[in-house]
């Protein structure tokens, strides 16, 4: 179970501040983006004819990202408002899912931004098993940096998930200092369709 209420996270944000990157809990449109621009310049060079899952993805604006790539994007999120918004976005295919617990599509990649800020230290590393199972090359999310010391957040230290990782069949690569209190991880199977 999340360390908050999932619905009322989101649901008080989006009532708030609208479909906007503050209505996703983001400090501002600059640290969505940025975050973005991290986890596309992680996966460019592999994303011809690709397909991506979005896990959690909010109102679909890592679409933005990639609409110019010759690439299948599929979006999940667990709130049905969000599943609704990002639809009308992006004419994409956009479903309800729960990551932990329904059945996943197979996908060259997954991507997950924010999508485990205020997840269980269990249930990030089962929604990072259970994208990275589902994905032919690799997973790509993104985590707040920090102790473990929140009661809302989810932070974690890099060395932890290299950890984690070390079970799974794949290159462990992270990306940090492009925003305070934030890192990216690639885990990229080391047989994928790139190589």
């Amino acid at each position: 179970m999340p360390r908050i209420d999932n619905d009322k996270f989101y649901k008080n944000a989006l009532k708030k501040y609208g479909a906007t990157a503050r209505g996703l809990n983001w400090h501002d449109d600059y640290s969505q983006l940025k975050r973005f621009e991290v986890i596309y310049d992680l996966i460019k060079d592999d994303l011809d004819n690709a397909t991506i899952v979005d896990a959690g993805c909010g109102f679909g604006d890592f679409y933005e990202f990639v609409k110019d790539e010759n690439v299948t994007y599929i979006g999940y999120d667990i709130l049905e408002e969000n599943v609704k918004i990002a639809k009308k976005r992006t004419d994409q295919a956009i479903f309800y899912k729960d990551i932990l617990k329904d059945k996943l599509q197979l996908a060259d990649f997954y991507v997950a931004s924010g999508s485990m800020n205020i997840l269980s230290r269990f249930e990030t590393f089962l929604f990072i098993e259970r994208c990275f199972e589902h994905s032919k090359i690799g997973f790509v999310f993104n985590l707040p940096y920090g102790k473990d010391e929140s009661r809302s957040f989810n932070y974690f230290l890099p060395q932890e998930i290299k950890h984690f990782a070390k079970k799974f069949d794949c290159e462990i690569i992270t990306k940090s200092g492009y925003l305070p209190h934030d890192f990216t991880v690639y885990l990229k199977k080391t047989s994928s369709k790139s190589d």
